[in-house]
């Protein structure tokens, strides 16, 4: 959703460091949640797409 390759955005990362540590995402977490992610989100702008409102079936019955 970047737009750009792995490293880059890691070393984006790296550069807000303190910023995240401080929204609480820790420095070897995989993903980013809450404040972290709408920081990032808002920082390299960009939209995330709106969540399915209902899962879908993961089983559909044969009839």
């Amino acid at each position: 959703m970047a737009d750009v390759s792995y490293s880059t955005f890691y070393r984006y990362l790296c550069t807000c460091r303190d910023d995240l540590a401080q929204l609480g995402s820790s420095p070897k977490a995989h993903t980013l949640r809450g404040e972290a992610l709408e920081y990032v989100c808002r920082n390299y702008n960009i939209t995330l797409p709106p969540e399915d409102p209902v899962p879908p079936k993961k089983h559909i019955k044969f009839v």
